[in-house]
């Protein structure tokens, strides 16, 4: 069990490279927060190291590699930084796909669920354990518009998506329900210029001007990202055709109170 006495905490980044990630730590790292962050390329995390203490020198910046597609990885990685007091797990890593059902690359399909639903989940889970008791730990799941929306051709992502929503929300609930000091917070990005695009349609090259016109930047997301971090609620979600951004309390229907709900004997 981790100790989480220490004074000095860190935020946790998973998919950390580029995009979301890499702006979310650069802005954490503005507020003075130490930081954790990981993916599976090194050299970018190394210049994100680089220049976060160039500007901040006292600042730590751990950097661990790992592909968290590939599962045995996820125990790994947790494992590795049991010495380091977390204030918040942001788990960012994802990958999108634009392709009909019936012509997906399954192999890719694997990979998409393997990060986007069960290295979540698990990362989820063991932040949780040790930190639901904590004042002030956060846990922010990255979903999407998709996770709310279905979005022709992106029907296997987008169900990734609705479950990394209304696995979230469950949690929060759950959390609140019994009297935790974690918050778990789900954040929903629409269309967001990064390397997203060019992964999702297997291309070397996307134009987001072009093929969206409308969209944010990774530093507007990062910055509703911190938003949300700082707010009581549990959802920050992007409008699909206004780009507002709204945070709320969870979405989905809950069946908290109804009495057909089976026995809890604990």
């Amino acid at each position: 069990m981790v100790n989480t006495q220490t004074q000095v905490g860190y935020i946790a980044i998973t998919g950390a490279s580029s995009g979301i990630g890499y702006e979310t730590a650069k802005a954490f790292a503005r507020r003075g927060k130490n930081l954790i962050v990981i993916a599976r390329r090194q050299d970018k995390l190394e210049k994100l190291k680089k220049e976060i203490q160039q500007v901040f020198p006292s600042l730590d910046v751990v950097v661990k590699m790992s592909d968290l597609s590939i599962i045995q990885n996820v125990y790994k990685l947790y494992d590795s930084l049991q010495s380091y007091p977390i204030d918040a797990w942001i788990n960012n890593a994802g990958f999108g796909n634009y392709e009909f059902v019936a012509e997906q690359s399954l192999e890719k399909t694997l990979t998409m669920l393997r990060l986007n639903v069960e290295a979540l989940t698990l990362l989820s889970s063991l932040y949780v354990r040790d930190y639901k008791d904590t004042m002030g730990s956060q846990l922010i799941n990255i979903s999407s518009a998709g996770g709310y929306t279905i979005v022709p051709t992106a029907v296997t992502y987008c169900a990734t998506k609705f479950y990394v929503s209304t696995f979230t929300e469950g949690l929060a609930r759950e959390l609140q329900e019994n009297h935790a000091k974690l918050q778990a917070k789900v954040l929903a990005p629409a269309a967001t210029q990064t390397e997203f695009g060019k992964v999702a349609n297997n291309v070397n090259d996307y134009d987001y001007d072009k093929l969206f016109g409308t969209y944010h930047t990774s530093t507007q997301m990062a910055a509703f990202l911190l938003e949300l971090y700082d707010s009581k609620q549990t959802v920050g979600t992007v409008d699909r055709e206004t780009f507002e951004f709204r945070l709320s309390s969870p979405l989905f229907a809950y069946a908290g109170a109804s009495k057909h709900n089976q026995k809890n004997e604990r």
